[in-house]
């Protein structure tokens, strides 16, 4: 879309009015009347037919595609060029007159196509409906009404509501805000929040100064606004930037790590294959077959089926995941979750039940507060309507619902003004006036931050709070001054207060928590609390549930630490208390800037600044609409157990996808170096060029079960990362004895069996594949003896019906088309005491190799677009996004 809004438009009520060119820079430096007039808009917002014609003309706010195109499907399953130099070298044997040949060549390769065209493309369409299902919302002013739409339907010209934790859905200039602020490092790299303003800038501001307008992409982190939108998708700031980066969705480590393996095994690949022709060459062979014999070792060694089991694997996972009620926003989550090292959870809900009971009063001196439980049921952040509270917290909710609550006498109190709760001064307060006229200020809050406001505290009243929290209880302290003719409320007047007493809750743990921790803890996770509980009640719980608590850390204390100082410190924490919005994401960035993955369990609006902060934001399916839209993930039940689940799916596709990497550079390497060799010795061809590609797709078909494959427990430990080291490591051990079996095949074919070319090839194509298929089940699991870990179900069948049907075709109707002729019995048991002993050595070769390298899980290192990549994907349409 062009950087213009609008150029004819209707403005408010349907009048026209022409509108000229507008960018935020131009229009952050017009005043507010004058912005809305070069739009064609009105504070009140778009007409909905105005809306739908602007939407039509500019398209999606989008600036990725999750579409599934068949076409781009099969074009990535076409791009190898090796794969169309053998498809056009064999149309070239086709005129010559190799008929025969060019056809079974033809074939084989379009099945091979069409094998991993299949799998990619409905693990495409799941990605695809995985992102229909998932809507972020913006909250619209249209025609003087507020509305929810999805954010790829915001439109130039729309006025938009701004909320503490929102992402900013588009470039828009301010027309009002109420202490507005907002994190705008995805795109400046500067960390501190900017404060923003109505007041026009000087023209030719910079993005970083432009304080009239806020930009899509960055992060509200503190009061409201409200503007009007002048740049969408790809002509705003970000999006120019997301663009840039790539329309669709960014390359993740573990793709990266995949890219990284398939370049080292076409290195190898092409030196093979320009040797091989060399020596076919010197030995005077057609310069045809001999090409043709080339390209099918290197399309032989190239993984031509990983993008599909990757694709399969993380199409599964989501299904599983969803029936473990997990859903991911992405497929490219599950990978994320598996990633997580340290998560950061609340306590509320997660560790506790979150049915939270109002136990009892207590007043200063330890007697029944009376006085606590009446003033404390009138200063609630909610209305009263027909005695019932509407909007209430979960604490007032107790209260109000604890039968012996005095409603009726709370109902009689007027109400002139409240002052609601907020995380920085953590209290609620009201003005009014009692049965008899009194005009108090109520306040009610964290102990610690009433007392404070107290002109004296009761020694008695430290002593009671102590053993509430020493019994893991939650308290709330209740205070109260007279403020004759006063008719306004603001934080000055918590001032000079009398303690009335406490109210006292409990939580009880949960009964599951302990056994998720457990879990958690099995799988390499570090669990810390993040709550703005008292540092004693989230320290007992956490005690009750088995965590090692030592010194909690405060919100108080926080702020005395720099980052560095906290970096120090985190490691050695398991409960962060008393802390804000703001403290919450910062203490999650520094634990990211170690380089671990880091995710952040929340469900509040508080929550929405460190859910953004983290790698991977959870939150739960009852959580608040800010906070849902904040996370990668969300859990249907709030417990740790549903995200335990989850972080062991993402390992297991992970595992998974190495058995079929490290499958690749062990025997099908091998077999490949080993027709390579045999082909400079012997005087015929070792394998036809056709028949090196069916014996590749028959091991491929049999590999495309290896998602379903169980994953041993010990491999699920921890977070696993790519290491293309220990890979060629395994390669150079491996494939050597994949090689050693290959020649001894040889040897038997032609001095026992004195074998010609049809009967050599057909007794090492399926010496060959069985080799190669039934190695997995010994490179699967790193248990010795191999035995000790099961295959899947589907993997066993499909392996066994690979080498079945291999060891079949050389007795068919066909055999002779493909170049085989029927092998002797003796063969056959030739070939059992070769692969059993073949196995056998590769067991003791992968006792050996994982016993002397060390496997080393990295610290991961992130892009420098990745935090924009990750916020792009809010961004998503299946239309195609305008530039």
């Amino acid at each position: 879309m062009d950087r213009v809004a609008v150029d004819r438009v209707r403005a408010d009520g349907g009048a026209s009015a022409e509108a000229r060119p507008v960018d935020l820079a131009v229009a952050g430096a017009q005043p507010v009347d004058d912005a809305l007039a070069a739009l064609g808009t009105s504070r009140s917002g778009l007409p909905e037919t105005e809306r739908r014609e602007r939407l039509k003309r500019f398209g999606p706010n989008a600036v990725r595609s999750h579409s599934a195109r068949p076409w781009q499907v099969l074009g990535r399953q076409l791009r190898s060029p090796l794969l169309l130099l053998l498809a056009v070298t064999a149309i070239a044997s086709f005129f010559v007159g190799e008929h025969v040949d060019a056809v079974i060549i033809a074939v084989i390769l379009t099945a091979s196509v069409g094998l991993g065209f299949v799998n990619e493309y409905r693990a495409e369409r799941a990605a695809e409906a995985l992102h229909e299902r998932i809507r972020h919302r913006a909250v619209v002013l249209r025609e003087s009404a507020l509305e929810s739409v999805d954010v790829v339907d915001v439109v130039p010209g729309d006025v938009i509501e701004l909320r503490l934790g929102e992402v900013v859905p588009a470039d828009v200039r301010l027309i009002a805000v109420t202490g507005l602020q907002c994190d705008e490092s995805v795109l400046t790299g500067e960390s501190l929040p900017v404060d923003k303003s109505v007041d026009p800038v000087p023209p030719g501001s910079p993005l970083g100064s432009l304080s009239s307008g806020a930009l899509m992409g960055t992060l509200v982190t503190a009061g409201a606004g409200r503007g009007v939108v002048v740049a969408t998708g790809g002509a705003t700031e970000f999006g120019r930037i997301a663009l840039g980066l790539g329309r669709r969705h960014p390359e993740t480590e573990f793709q990266a790590g995949l890219r990284r393996f398939s370049m080292l095994l076409v290195k190898i690949a092409a030196v093979l294959t320009t040797a091989i022709f060399a020596v076919n060459l010197v030995l005077d062979r057609p310069v045809l077959d001999a090409l043709l014999f080339s390209l099918a070792i290197a399309v032989g060694i190239s993984p031509q089926l990983l993008p599909a089991v990757v694709s399969t694997g993380l199409a599964a996972g989501s299904r599983q995941l969803a029936r473990r009620k997990v859903l991911v926003k992405r497929l490219l989550c599950i990978e994320d979750l598996g990633d997580v090292e340290v998560l950061f959870t609340d306590k509320t809900g997660t560790l506790t039940e979150g049915r939270i009971e109002f136990m009892r009063a207590v007043a200063p001196d330890g007697g029944v507060g009376d006085a606590a439980l009446l003033f404390g049921s009138v200063c609630v952040d909610a209305q009263v309507q027909d005695g019932r509270l509407v909007d209430a917290t979960a604490l007032d909710t107790a209260l109000w619902e604890y039968p012996a609550a005095p409603r009726a006498s709370a109902g009689r109190y007027r109400r002139w003004a409240t002052l609601p709760f907020d995380h920085r001064r953590r209290l609620v307060s009201v003005l009014v006036d009692d049965d008899a006229g009194q005009r108090l200020v109520i306040t009610k809050g964290a102990p610690e931050a009433v007392l404070a406001l107290c002109v004296t505290v009761p020694a008695a009243a430290e002593g009671v709070l102590n053993s509430e929290f020493a019994a893991g209880h939650r308290v709330v302290a209740v205070a109260c001054r007279s403020v004759p003719g006063q008719e306004t409320l603001d934080p000055g007047d918590e001032r000079d207060l009398v303690l009335e007493g406490f109210l006292v809750f409990l939580d009880p743990p949960k009964p599951t928590a302990r056994i998720a921790l457990g879990r958690l803890a099995a799988s390499g996770i570090t669990v810390k609390v993040i709550t703005g509980d008292n540092p004693e009640v989230a320290s007992h719980v956490c005690a009750e549930l088995g965590l090692t608590v030592g010194a909690a850390i405060t919100g108080t204390e926080l702020d005395e630490l720099d980052d560095d100082q906290l970096a120090a410190r985190i490691p050695d924490t398991t409960v962060f208390a008393r802390v804000d919005p703001d403290q919450k994401a910062r203490i999650v960035r520094v634990q990211r800037r170690a380089g671990l993955d880091v995710a952040f369990l929340g469900d509040g609006v508080n929550d929405a600044l460190a859910l953004h902060a983290a790698d991977v934001g959870i939150s739960v399916d009852s959580a608040t609409d800010v906070a849902k839209d904040a996370a990668d993930v969300v859990l249907l039940e709030k417990d740790l157990q549903v995200l335990a689940d989850g972080v062991v799916e993402g390992r297991r596709i992970f595992a998974n996808t190495i058995k079929y990497v490290l499958m690749g550079t062990s025997s099908n390497f091998g077999n490949m170096f080993s027709a390579a060799g045999a082909s400079a010795v012997l005087p015929f061809l070792p394998m036809l060029p056709s028949q090196i590609l069916l014996n590749n797709l028959l091991y491929d078909s049999s590999q495309l079960a290896i998602p379903t494959d169980h994953v041993d427990p010990e491999q699920l430990a921890g977070p696993a990362r790519w290491d293309i080291g220990l890979i060629r490591r395994f390669m150079l051990v491996f494939g050597p004895i994949s090689s050693l079996f290959d020649f001894a095949t040889f040897a038997v074919m032609l001095q026992v069996f004195h074998a010609g070319p049809p009967l050599f090839r057909a007794g090492w194509f399926v010496e060959s594949l069985a080799t190669q298929t039934l190695v997995l089940f010994v490179i699967r699991t790193r248990r010795s003896p191999f035995y000790r870990s099961h295959p899947s179900v589907p993997l066993l069948l499909a392996a066994l019906a690979a080498v079945t049907v291999g060891a079949a075709l050389p007795a068919m109707p066909l055999a002779h088309d493909l170049g085989f002729s029927p092998l002797p019995g003796g063969f056959f048991l030739a070939l059992v005491l070769m692969v059993l002993t073949y196995l056998v050595l590769v067991e003791l070769g992968k006792h050996w190799f994982f016993r002397t390298t060390p496997i080393v899980t990295a610290h991961r290192t992130r892009t420098t677009g990745h935090r924009v990549h990750r916020r792009a994907s809010r961004f998503s349409s299946a239309r195609t996004p305008s530039a």
